[in-house]
Protein backbone atom coordinates (compact mmCIF):
# COMPACT_ATOMS: atom_id res chain seq x y z
CA UNK A 1 0.00 0.00 0.00
CA UNK A 2 1.11 3.47 -1.04
CA UNK A 3 1.64 5.74 1.91
CA UNK A 4 2.08 9.09 2.70
CA UNK A 5 3.67 10.98 5.79
CA UNK A 6 0.63 10.24 8.60
CA UNK A 7 -0.51 7.43 6.42
CA UNK A 8 -0.86 4.06 8.49
CA UNK A 9 -1.91 0.32 7.26
CA UNK A 10 -2.14 -2.73 8.82
CA UNK A 11 0.65 -5.25 7.95
CA UNK A 12 0.89 -9.34 8.58
CA UNK A 13 1.77 -10.56 11.96
CA UNK A 14 5.01 -12.23 10.57
CA UNK A 15 8.54 -11.82 9.68
CA UNK A 16 8.78 -8.49 8.21
CA UNK A 17 11.83 -7.02 6.32
CA UNK A 18 11.97 -3.48 6.65
CA UNK A 19 14.43 -1.77 3.48
CA UNK A 20 15.21 1.74 3.34
CA UNK A 21 16.72 2.72 -0.21
CA UNK A 22 17.79 5.56 -2.53
CA UNK A 23 19.49 6.56 -5.43
CA UNK A 24 22.56 9.27 -4.78
CA UNK A 25 23.65 10.43 -2.02
CA UNK A 26 25.84 9.34 1.35
CA UNK A 27 25.18 5.91 2.97
CA UNK A 28 22.27 5.78 5.03
CA UNK A 29 21.69 3.50 8.33
CA UNK A 30 19.24 1.64 9.57
CA UNK A 31 18.36 1.76 13.41
CA UNK A 32 15.31 1.00 15.66
CA UNK A 33 13.85 1.66 19.05
CA UNK A 34 11.85 -1.00 20.75
CA UNK A 35 9.07 1.18 22.91
CA UNK A 36 6.53 0.12 25.87
CA UNK A 37 3.33 1.57 26.04
CA UNK A 38 5.02 5.37 27.99
CA UNK A 39 6.58 5.37 24.02
CA UNK A 40 10.10 5.19 26.01
CA UNK A 41 12.64 2.36 25.72
CA UNK A 42 12.89 -0.01 28.41
CA UNK A 43 16.30 0.20 28.39
CA UNK A 44 19.65 1.02 26.34
CA UNK A 45 19.65 -2.47 24.85
CA UNK A 46 16.01 -1.87 22.85
CA UNK A 47 17.87 0.53 20.88
CA UNK A 48 19.09 -1.31 17.97
CA UNK A 49 21.71 -0.43 15.64
CA UNK A 50 24.80 -0.71 13.65
CA UNK A 51 27.15 -1.67 16.32
CA UNK A 52 24.55 -3.73 18.26
CA UNK A 53 23.28 -4.96 15.25
CA UNK A 54 20.28 -7.85 17.21
CA UNK A 55 17.86 -7.22 20.10
CA UNK A 56 18.02 -10.03 22.72
CA UNK A 57 14.41 -11.05 21.67
CA UNK A 58 15.55 -11.29 18.53
CA UNK A 59 12.70 -9.32 17.21
CA UNK A 60 14.74 -6.89 15.76
CA UNK A 61 17.46 -7.31 13.74
CA UNK A 62 19.92 -4.91 11.42
CA UNK A 63 21.52 -5.78 8.03
CA UNK A 64 24.90 -5.76 8.36
CA UNK A 65 26.00 -6.40 4.33
CA UNK A 66 22.86 -4.65 2.90
CA UNK A 67 22.95 -4.41 -0.92
CA UNK A 68 24.21 -1.30 -2.50
CA UNK A 69 22.10 1.97 -1.81
CA UNK A 70 20.17 0.06 0.44
CA UNK A 71 19.60 -0.33 4.40
CA UNK A 72 17.27 -3.28 5.67
CA UNK A 73 16.17 -4.51 8.92
CA UNK A 74 14.28 -7.35 9.83
CA UNK A 75 10.96 -7.24 12.28
CA UNK A 76 10.51 -10.66 13.47
CA UNK A 77 6.46 -9.26 14.90
CA UNK A 78 5.89 -13.09 16.47
CA UNK A 79 8.74 -12.64 18.60
CA UNK A 80 7.96 -9.39 19.89
CA UNK A 81 7.69 -9.27 23.67
CA UNK A 82 4.56 -8.56 25.24
CA UNK A 83 5.28 -5.40 26.86
CA UNK A 84 6.56 -3.93 23.55
CA UNK A 85 3.99 -1.60 22.32
CA UNK A 86 5.98 -0.57 19.34
CA UNK A 87 8.96 -0.59 17.12
CA UNK A 88 10.32 2.98 15.83
CA UNK A 89 12.35 2.76 12.46
CA UNK A 90 14.80 5.92 12.31
CA UNK A 91 17.10 6.12 9.54
CA UNK A 92 20.73 8.36 10.17
CA UNK A 93 23.27 10.13 7.85
CA UNK A 94 26.63 11.88 7.83
CA UNK A 95 25.86 14.92 6.60
CA UNK A 96 22.18 15.19 6.84
CA UNK A 97 19.42 14.12 4.42
CA UNK A 98 19.33 16.74 2.51
CA UNK A 99 22.20 15.03 0.63
CA UNK A 100 19.97 11.68 0.24
CA UNK A 101 18.28 11.52 -2.82
CA UNK A 102 14.98 9.03 -3.90
CA UNK A 103 14.58 8.14 0.17
CA UNK A 104 11.85 5.36 0.35
CA UNK A 105 10.85 2.86 3.01
CA UNK A 106 9.35 -0.33 2.28
CA UNK A 107 7.97 -2.85 4.03
CA UNK A 108 8.07 -6.65 3.13
CA UNK A 109 6.38 -9.38 3.89
CA UNK A 110 8.29 -12.13 2.14
CA UNK A 111 8.81 -10.47 -1.33
CA UNK A 112 5.54 -8.45 -1.05
CA UNK A 113 5.34 -5.38 -0.47
CA UNK A 114 2.86 -4.44 2.10
CA UNK A 115 4.07 -0.78 2.66
CA UNK A 116 5.73 1.95 1.11
CA UNK A 117 6.52 5.42 1.15
CA UNK A 118 8.72 7.72 -0.42
CA UNK A 119 9.83 10.05 2.41
CA UNK A 120 10.44 13.61 1.53
CA UNK A 121 14.13 14.80 2.78
CA UNK A 122 14.66 18.71 2.10
CA UNK A 123 16.07 19.28 5.83
CA UNK A 124 19.87 18.71 6.85
CA UNK A 125 19.05 16.75 9.63
CA UNK A 126 21.36 13.72 10.49
CA UNK A 127 18.41 11.32 11.82
CA UNK A 128 15.25 10.89 11.18
CA UNK A 129 11.96 8.82 12.13
CA UNK A 130 10.99 7.17 9.01
CA UNK A 131 8.21 5.27 10.33
CA UNK A 132 6.27 2.92 13.33
CA UNK A 133 4.88 -0.15 14.08
CA UNK A 134 2.49 -0.28 16.74
CA UNK A 135 0.40 -3.15 17.99
CA UNK A 136 -3.49 -2.60 18.58
CA UNK A 137 -5.94 -3.50 20.94
CA UNK A 138 -7.07 -6.89 19.09
CA UNK A 139 -2.99 -7.36 19.63
CA UNK A 140 -2.75 -7.00 15.68
CA UNK A 141 0.16 -4.20 14.49
CA UNK A 142 -0.29 -1.54 12.07
CA UNK A 143 2.87 0.46 9.91
CA UNK A 144 2.59 4.19 10.42
CA UNK A 145 4.65 6.50 8.17
CA UNK A 146 6.65 9.26 9.41
CA UNK A 147 9.05 12.06 8.64
CA UNK A 148 10.67 13.82 11.95
CA UNK A 149 13.98 14.90 12.38
CA UNK A 150 16.04 15.16 14.95
CA UNK A 151 19.44 17.43 15.56
CA UNK A 152 21.33 14.23 16.16
CA UNK A 153 20.82 10.57 16.30
CA UNK A 154 22.21 10.87 20.56
CA UNK A 155 19.57 13.27 20.49
CA UNK A 156 17.12 11.54 18.84
CA UNK A 157 16.76 8.47 20.84
CA UNK A 158 17.37 10.47 24.34
CA UNK A 159 13.64 11.08 23.25
CA UNK A 160 12.75 7.63 23.58
CA UNK A 161 14.68 7.13 26.79
CA UNK A 162 18.26 5.95 25.18
CA UNK A 163 21.28 7.50 25.95
CA UNK A 164 24.37 7.45 23.53
CA UNK A 165 27.50 8.74 23.06
CA UNK A 166 27.16 11.43 20.43
CA UNK A 167 31.07 10.78 19.32
CA UNK A 168 30.03 7.16 18.41
CA UNK A 169 26.85 8.44 15.69
CA UNK A 170 29.61 8.22 12.51
CA UNK A 171 32.85 7.17 12.55
CA UNK A 172 34.92 9.74 10.75
CA UNK A 173 36.48 8.00 7.77
CA UNK A 174 40.28 9.20 7.10
CA UNK A 175 41.21 10.74 3.73
CA UNK A 176 41.93 7.93 1.91
CA UNK A 177 42.35 7.82 -2.24
CA UNK A 178 39.89 5.83 -3.85
CA UNK A 179 40.21 2.56 -5.94
CA UNK A 180 41.33 2.04 -9.65
CA UNK A 181 38.29 2.64 -11.96
CA UNK A 182 35.98 4.55 -9.17
CA UNK A 183 33.33 4.63 -10.95
CA UNK A 184 32.73 0.64 -10.10
CA UNK A 185 31.24 -0.47 -6.66
CA UNK A 186 33.41 -3.61 -5.76
CA UNK A 187 35.31 -5.13 -2.67
CA UNK A 188 39.13 -3.49 -2.92
CA UNK A 189 42.24 -4.52 -0.30
CA UNK A 190 40.86 -2.00 2.75
CA UNK A 191 43.01 0.79 2.79
CA UNK A 192 43.15 1.29 6.42
CA UNK A 193 44.14 -2.59 6.90
CA UNK A 194 45.74 -4.70 3.79
CA UNK A 195 44.23 -8.32 5.37
CA UNK A 196 41.10 -7.34 5.18
CA UNK A 197 38.77 -5.89 1.88
CA UNK A 198 36.78 -3.26 1.86
CA UNK A 199 33.62 -2.42 0.00
CA UNK A 200 33.68 0.73 -2.21
CA UNK A 201 30.10 1.64 -3.46
CA UNK A 202 31.32 3.79 -6.83
CA UNK A 203 31.67 7.24 -4.38
CA UNK A 204 32.86 6.38 -1.20
CA UNK A 205 34.35 3.78 1.24
CA UNK A 206 31.76 2.00 3.25
CA UNK A 207 31.94 0.58 6.57
CA UNK A 208 31.35 -3.33 5.15
CA UNK A 209 34.71 -5.54 5.21
CA UNK A 210 35.71 -9.01 5.09
CA UNK A 211 38.77 -10.89 5.00
CA UNK A 212 41.06 -11.02 2.13
CA UNK A 213 40.24 -14.95 1.05
CA UNK A 214 43.50 -17.07 0.46
CA UNK A 215 44.00 -17.71 -2.88
CA UNK A 216 45.29 -21.63 -3.00
CA UNK A 217 43.70 -24.98 -4.03
CA UNK A 218 42.59 -25.58 -0.28
CA UNK A 219 41.24 -22.88 0.92
CA UNK A 220 38.01 -21.83 -0.69
CA UNK A 221 38.16 -18.54 -2.56
CA UNK A 222 35.25 -16.48 -1.49
CA UNK A 223 35.37 -16.82 2.15
CA UNK A 224 39.39 -18.46 2.78
CA UNK A 225 37.84 -21.72 4.61
CA UNK A 226 39.67 -24.84 4.68
CA UNK A 227 37.62 -26.68 1.92
CA UNK A 228 37.16 -30.32 2.55
CA UNK A 229 38.70 -32.45 -0.33
CA UNK A 230 36.56 -33.76 -3.06
CA UNK A 231 36.68 -35.76 -6.31
CA UNK A 232 35.03 -34.66 -9.27
CA UNK A 233 33.42 -31.63 -7.69
CA UNK A 234 31.81 -29.45 -10.06
CA UNK A 235 33.31 -26.39 -8.26
CA UNK A 236 35.74 -25.27 -6.03
CA UNK A 237 33.82 -23.32 -3.73
CA UNK A 238 33.39 -24.64 0.51
CA UNK A 239 30.21 -26.76 0.91
CA UNK A 240 28.65 -23.14 2.57
CA UNK A 241 29.48 -20.79 -0.11
CA UNK A 242 28.34 -23.27 -2.63
CA UNK A 243 24.90 -23.18 -0.73
CA UNK A 244 25.01 -19.84 -0.03
CA UNK A 245 25.46 -18.54 -3.65
CA UNK A 246 22.83 -20.85 -4.90
CA UNK A 247 20.84 -19.71 -2.70
CA UNK A 248 21.02 -16.21 -3.49
CA UNK A 249 21.17 -17.02 -7.34
CA UNK A 250 17.69 -18.11 -6.86
CA UNK A 251 16.09 -14.79 -5.71
CA UNK A 252 18.85 -13.11 -8.34
CA UNK A 253 17.82 -14.91 -11.42
CA UNK A 254 14.06 -13.99 -11.40
CA UNK A 255 15.21 -10.08 -11.12
CA UNK A 256 18.02 -10.48 -13.85
CA UNK A 257 14.85 -12.42 -16.14
CA UNK A 258 12.72 -9.81 -15.62
CA UNK A 259 15.18 -7.24 -16.54
CA UNK A 260 16.22 -9.23 -19.68
CA UNK A 261 12.53 -9.62 -20.96
CA UNK A 262 11.51 -5.89 -20.94
CA UNK A 263 14.73 -4.44 -22.33
CA UNK A 264 15.03 -2.58 -19.24
CA UNK A 265 18.03 0.12 -19.38
CA UNK A 266 21.80 -0.89 -18.56
CA UNK A 267 22.12 0.82 -15.34
CA UNK A 268 19.73 -1.53 -14.18
CA UNK A 269 21.93 -4.47 -15.23
CA UNK A 270 24.94 -2.82 -13.80
CA UNK A 271 22.78 -2.69 -10.42
CA UNK A 272 22.64 -6.65 -11.04
CA UNK A 273 25.97 -6.92 -11.50
CA UNK A 274 27.42 -5.16 -8.45
CA UNK A 275 24.85 -7.26 -6.12
CA UNK A 276 26.63 -10.24 -7.59
CA UNK A 277 30.16 -8.72 -6.58
CA UNK A 278 28.93 -7.57 -3.29
CA UNK A 279 27.62 -10.93 -3.06
CA UNK A 280 31.54 -12.08 -4.39
CA UNK A 281 29.51 -14.40 -6.89
CA UNK A 282 31.12 -15.13 -10.34
CA UNK A 283 29.65 -13.19 -12.86
CA UNK A 284 30.35 -16.80 -15.06
CA UNK A 285 28.26 -18.40 -13.05
CA UNK A 286 24.95 -16.19 -13.02
CA UNK A 287 25.46 -15.58 -16.93
CA UNK A 288 25.50 -20.00 -17.38
CA UNK A 289 21.96 -18.84 -15.45
CA UNK A 290 20.86 -16.49 -17.55
CA UNK A 291 22.17 -18.19 -20.88
CA UNK A 292 19.14 -20.39 -22.17
CA UNK A 293 16.83 -16.91 -21.39
CA UNK A 294 19.26 -14.92 -23.14
CA UNK A 295 19.28 -16.74 -26.50
CA UNK A 296 15.76 -16.67 -26.64
CA UNK A 297 15.71 -13.23 -25.97
CA UNK A 298 17.91 -12.50 -29.04
CA UNK A 299 15.67 -14.72 -31.36
CA UNK A 300 12.25 -12.44 -29.88
CA UNK A 301 14.62 -9.50 -30.52
CA UNK A 302 15.43 -10.52 -34.35
CA UNK A 303 11.98 -11.52 -34.78
CA UNK A 304 10.19 -8.37 -34.07
CA UNK A 305 12.46 -6.63 -35.45
CA UNK A 306 12.39 -8.17 -39.10
CA UNK A 307 7.92 -8.70 -38.41
CA UNK A 308 7.61 -5.05 -39.89
CA UNK A 309 10.21 -5.85 -42.57
CA UNK A 310 11.82 -2.65 -41.64
CA UNK A 311 15.04 -3.21 -39.58
CA UNK A 312 16.55 -0.09 -37.70
CA UNK A 313 19.91 0.84 -36.94
CA UNK A 314 18.61 0.97 -33.13
CA UNK A 315 17.72 -2.84 -33.61
CA UNK A 316 21.23 -3.48 -34.23
CA UNK A 317 22.96 -1.17 -31.22
CA UNK A 318 20.12 -3.26 -28.91
CA UNK A 319 21.01 -6.49 -30.05
CA UNK A 320 25.13 -5.47 -29.84
CA UNK A 321 24.40 -3.64 -26.37
CA UNK A 322 22.73 -7.37 -25.26
CA UNK A 323 25.18 -9.52 -26.40
CA UNK A 324 27.97 -7.03 -24.78
CA UNK A 325 25.86 -7.02 -21.58
CA UNK A 326 25.54 -10.98 -21.22
CA UNK A 327 29.53 -11.91 -22.86
CA UNK A 328 26.92 -13.89 -25.60
CA UNK A 329 29.51 -15.30 -28.39
CA UNK A 330 27.94 -18.45 -29.30
CA UNK A 331 27.87 -19.33 -33.18
CA UNK A 332 23.79 -18.51 -32.72
CA UNK A 333 24.51 -15.20 -31.77
CA UNK A 334 26.92 -14.72 -34.98
CA UNK A 335 23.68 -16.10 -37.37
CA UNK A 336 21.56 -14.15 -35.57
CA UNK A 337 23.97 -10.79 -36.35
CA UNK A 338 24.47 -11.73 -39.95
CA UNK A 339 20.32 -11.85 -40.12
CA UNK A 340 19.68 -8.68 -38.34
CA UNK A 341 22.73 -6.43 -40.49
CA UNK A 342 21.37 -8.28 -43.60
CA UNK A 343 17.69 -6.60 -42.71
CA UNK A 344 19.33 -3.37 -42.01
CA UNK A 345 21.11 -3.78 -45.75
CA UNK A 346 17.53 -4.80 -47.27
CA UNK A 347 15.88 -2.12 -45.29
CA UNK A 348 17.95 0.92 -46.59
CA UNK A 349 17.69 -0.50 -50.25
CA UNK A 350 14.03 -0.14 -49.75
CA UNK A 351 13.99 3.31 -48.96
CA UNK A 352 16.25 4.70 -51.36
CA UNK A 353 20.26 3.85 -50.23
CA UNK A 354 20.91 2.33 -53.76
CA UNK A 355 24.74 1.61 -54.71
CA UNK A 356 26.06 2.74 -58.52
CA UNK A 357 27.20 0.12 -60.76
CA UNK A 358 29.73 0.66 -63.11
CA UNK A 359 28.51 1.99 -66.70
CA UNK A 360 31.48 0.84 -69.15
CA UNK A 361 29.61 -0.62 -72.67
CA UNK A 362 26.42 1.01 -71.61
CA UNK A 363 24.63 3.60 -73.90
CA UNK A 364 22.43 5.76 -71.23
CA UNK A 365 19.94 8.34 -71.19
CA UNK A 366 21.38 12.02 -70.25
CA UNK A 367 21.47 12.02 -65.98
CA UNK A 368 20.45 8.11 -66.41
CA UNK A 369 22.53 5.98 -62.95
CA UNK A 370 22.77 2.65 -63.03
CA UNK A 371 22.26 0.75 -59.24
CA UNK A 372 22.42 -2.93 -60.76
CA UNK A 373 24.29 -4.73 -63.44
CA UNK A 374 24.11 -8.54 -62.87
CA UNK A 375 23.76 -11.91 -65.03
CA UNK A 376 20.06 -12.43 -64.83
CA UNK A 377 17.92 -15.24 -66.59
CA UNK A 378 14.37 -14.10 -67.92
CA UNK A 379 11.30 -16.61 -67.77
CA UNK A 380 8.49 -16.26 -69.68
CA UNK A 381 5.08 -18.58 -69.62
CA UNK A 382 4.27 -20.22 -72.64
CA UNK A 383 1.80 -22.35 -74.05
CA UNK A 384 4.31 -24.95 -74.52
CA UNK A 385 6.06 -23.96 -70.64
CA UNK A 386 8.49 -21.95 -69.35
CA UNK A 387 11.20 -20.38 -71.28
CA UNK A 388 14.34 -19.60 -69.87
CA UNK A 389 16.53 -17.24 -71.03
CA UNK A 390 19.86 -15.86 -70.32
CA UNK A 391 21.05 -12.37 -69.87
CA UNK A 392 22.11 -9.30 -67.60
CA UNK A 393 19.83 -7.48 -65.68
CA UNK A 394 20.00 -3.63 -65.99
CA UNK A 395 18.43 -1.78 -63.34
CA UNK A 396 18.64 2.77 -63.02
CA UNK A 397 16.91 5.62 -62.02
CA UNK A 398 15.11 5.55 -65.47
CA UNK A 399 14.05 1.81 -66.13
CA UNK A 400 15.25 -1.66 -66.18
CA UNK A 401 16.20 -3.31 -68.44
CA UNK A 402 16.61 -6.97 -69.74
CA UNK A 403 19.30 -7.99 -72.27
CA UNK A 404 19.61 -11.58 -73.44
CA UNK A 405 20.82 -13.36 -76.33
CA UNK A 406 17.82 -14.08 -78.31
CA UNK A 407 15.28 -11.00 -76.24
CA UNK A 408 15.37 -8.40 -74.78
CA UNK A 409 13.48 -5.88 -72.69
CA UNK A 410 12.68 -2.54 -71.33
CA UNK A 411 10.62 -1.10 -68.53
CA UNK A 412 10.30 2.51 -67.52
CA UNK A 413 9.36 2.80 -64.03
CA UNK A 414 6.23 4.43 -64.69
CA UNK A 415 4.99 1.28 -65.89
CA UNK A 416 5.83 -0.58 -62.68
CA UNK A 417 3.48 -1.57 -60.05
CA UNK A 418 5.18 -3.52 -57.85
CA UNK A 419 8.70 -5.82 -57.18
CA UNK A 420 8.09 -8.67 -55.25
CA UNK A 421 10.48 -11.35 -54.02
CA UNK A 422 9.10 -15.02 -53.90
CA UNK A 423 10.05 -18.65 -54.32
CA UNK A 424 13.86 -17.86 -55.56
CA UNK A 425 12.18 -15.30 -58.22
CA UNK A 426 11.96 -12.03 -58.84
CA UNK A 427 8.79 -10.76 -60.01
CA UNK A 428 8.18 -7.47 -61.37
CA UNK A 429 4.34 -6.26 -61.76
CA UNK A 430 3.59 -3.71 -64.82
CA UNK A 431 0.39 -1.83 -65.21
CA UNK A 432 -0.55 -3.98 -68.76
CA UNK A 433 -1.11 -7.31 -68.31
CA UNK A 434 1.74 -8.69 -70.47
CA UNK A 435 3.93 -5.86 -68.64
CA UNK A 436 5.51 -7.48 -65.83
CA UNK A 437 8.97 -9.81 -66.15
CA UNK A 438 9.96 -12.80 -63.89
CA UNK A 439 13.83 -13.05 -63.12
CA UNK A 440 15.92 -15.61 -61.78
CA UNK A 441 19.15 -13.96 -60.18
CA UNK A 442 21.46 -15.40 -57.84
CA UNK A 443 19.87 -13.05 -54.48
CA UNK A 444 16.59 -12.59 -54.95
CA UNK A 445 15.73 -10.66 -51.83
CA UNK A 446 18.71 -8.18 -52.53
CA UNK A 447 17.87 -7.09 -56.47
CA UNK A 448 14.28 -7.12 -55.23
CA UNK A 449 14.94 -4.24 -52.47
CA UNK A 450 17.06 -2.37 -54.72
CA UNK A 451 14.32 -2.47 -57.50
CA UNK A 452 11.45 -1.32 -55.15
CA UNK A 453 14.14 1.84 -53.91
CA UNK A 454 14.33 2.79 -57.32
CA UNK A 455 10.77 2.48 -57.79
CA UNK A 456 9.66 4.13 -54.60
CA UNK A 457 12.09 7.34 -56.11
CA UNK A 458 10.98 6.95 -59.25
CA UNK A 459 7.26 7.38 -58.19
CA UNK A 460 8.50 9.90 -54.69
CA UNK A 461 7.10 6.84 -52.98
CA UNK A 462 10.47 6.70 -50.31
CA UNK A 463 9.24 6.44 -46.57
CA UNK A 464 10.41 9.91 -44.72
CA UNK A 465 11.81 9.73 -41.18
CA UNK A 466 9.31 8.51 -38.79
CA UNK A 467 7.00 6.82 -41.22
CA UNK A 468 6.20 3.35 -41.36
CA UNK A 469 4.64 1.06 -43.99
CA UNK A 470 1.26 -0.22 -43.59
CA UNK A 471 2.16 -3.32 -42.93
CA UNK A 472 3.92 -2.68 -39.60
CA UNK A 473 2.92 -4.43 -36.16
CA UNK A 474 2.13 -3.12 -32.68
CA UNK A 475 4.47 -3.71 -30.46
CA UNK A 476 1.87 -4.79 -28.27
CA UNK A 477 0.99 -6.87 -30.72
CA UNK A 478 3.97 -8.42 -31.15
CA UNK A 479 4.60 -9.11 -27.74
CA UNK A 480 0.87 -10.81 -27.32
CA UNK A 481 1.56 -13.11 -30.50
CA UNK A 482 4.66 -14.26 -29.44
CA UNK A 483 3.64 -15.00 -25.98
CA UNK A 484 0.42 -16.82 -26.96
CA UNK A 485 2.70 -19.07 -29.37
CA UNK A 486 5.54 -19.84 -27.28
CA UNK A 487 8.03 -17.96 -29.06
CA UNK A 488 8.58 -21.04 -31.11
CA UNK A 489 7.01 -22.21 -34.92
CA UNK A 490 3.29 -23.36 -34.49
CA UNK A 491 4.11 -25.60 -37.52
CA UNK A 492 6.83 -27.73 -36.79
CA UNK A 493 8.23 -26.11 -32.88
CA UNK A 494 11.54 -24.46 -34.10
CA UNK A 495 12.58 -21.95 -32.38
CA UNK A 496 15.69 -20.42 -34.82
CA UNK A 497 14.45 -18.24 -37.45
CA UNK A 498 11.26 -17.33 -36.78
CA UNK A 499 9.63 -14.99 -38.24
CA UNK A 500 5.57 -13.27 -37.94
CA UNK A 501 3.61 -14.30 -40.66
CA UNK A 502 -0.22 -13.04 -41.78
CA UNK A 503 -2.47 -16.46 -41.79
CA UNK A 504 -4.67 -14.20 -44.40
CA UNK A 505 -2.47 -12.50 -46.84
CA UNK A 506 -2.37 -8.55 -46.15
CA UNK A 507 -2.07 -8.90 -50.28
CA UNK A 508 -6.06 -10.57 -50.27
CA UNK A 509 -7.14 -8.20 -47.05
CA UNK A 510 -5.52 -10.23 -44.17
CA UNK A 511 -5.69 -7.69 -40.72
CA UNK A 512 -2.44 -7.14 -38.76
CA UNK A 513 -4.51 -8.45 -35.90
CA UNK A 514 -3.40 -11.25 -33.07
CA UNK A 515 -5.90 -12.91 -34.83
CA UNK A 516 -4.75 -13.03 -37.80
CA UNK A 517 -1.09 -13.91 -36.91
CA UNK A 518 0.76 -16.86 -36.15
CA UNK A 519 5.10 -17.42 -35.66
CA UNK A 520 6.30 -19.49 -37.92
CA UNK A 521 9.92 -20.25 -38.86
CA UNK A 522 11.42 -19.36 -41.90
CA UNK A 523 10.94 -23.01 -43.82
CA UNK A 524 7.60 -23.14 -43.02
CA UNK A 525 6.98 -19.54 -43.77
CA UNK A 526 8.29 -19.87 -47.35
CA UNK A 527 6.91 -23.33 -47.53
CA UNK A 528 3.43 -21.53 -46.82
CA UNK A 529 3.92 -18.64 -48.84
CA UNK A 530 1.19 -16.65 -49.40
CA UNK A 531 -1.57 -19.00 -49.51
CA UNK A 532 -4.38 -19.29 -46.65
Amino acid sequence: MKLTKGGHTAVPTSLLTVVLSWRSGREVRAQAVLVAENGRARSDRDFVRFDAPRHVSQAVTVDREPEPGTARLSVSLPRTEAEVAGIVVIGSVAGGFAEVEGLRVTVFDHDRPVAEYDVATPESVPAMVLGEFTRTETDDWEFRAAAEGGVSLAGLVREFGVRMDPAREFEEPRRTAPPPNPQRADWHPDPRDPARLRWWDATSWTAATRPVPLQDSRHCPRCGAVRRRRLFTATNLCRECAAETAEYLDTWRPRAERTLRRAAPYDEWDTLWTALRYRRIDRAVALDLLRPLAHEQMERLVAFAFADGVVEQADIEDFEDTVEELSLTEPLIEDLRRRLHRGRLLTRLRSGELPLAPTTGLHLDPDERVHLNLPAAHIRQLARGPKRTEGRLIVSNRKLRFTGSDAGTEMPWARVVSVTSSDGLVEVSATSARGGALLEVADPDYVAAAMEGALRIAKRLALTPGRRDTRTIPPDVKAIVWQRDGGKCVECGARHYLEFDHIIPISIGGATSPANLQILCRACNRAKGAHL
